[in-house]
C-alpha cells in the first residue's frame, strides 16, 4: 500500500499494512520512494500521512479513542477544525 508523507508530499510504500491497521501503533514502518536507489525502511507517524488523494486516514486507524468521541468532534477531528 501506498501513502503520501504530507509533510513533503513523497510517496511511501508501507511495509507493514497491519501497523497501518492498528488502533495501538502511532507509527508505520515505510519506504520513502524518492530517487533511483532503494531507500532503507524507516518509521513515520501516522498523523504525517495521508492517502495519495490527500484524504486524511481513517479516525478508526489513528486514534484509539474514537469510539468515546462525539459525532460533532469525528467531525471536527476528520476537518482539521
Amino acid at each position: 500500500m501506498f501513502l503520501k508523507n504530507r509533510l513533503n508530499g513523497h510517496m511511501i510504500e508501507i511495509v507493514n499494512v497491519e501497523q497501518l491497521f492498528s488502533l495501538y501503533d502511532s507509527t508505520v514502518t515505510g519506504i520513502d520512494q524518492v530517487g533511483e536507489e532503494a531507500q532503507d525502511p524507516e518509521k513515520y507517524a501516522k498523523a504525517d500521512l495521508i492517502f495519495l488523494s490527500d484524504e486524511e486516514l481513517p479516525i478508526c486507524w489513528v486514534n484509539p479513542e474514537y469510539r468515546h468521541l462525539q459525532p460533532k468532534t469525528l467531525i471536527e477531528q476528520a476537518l482539521n477544525l
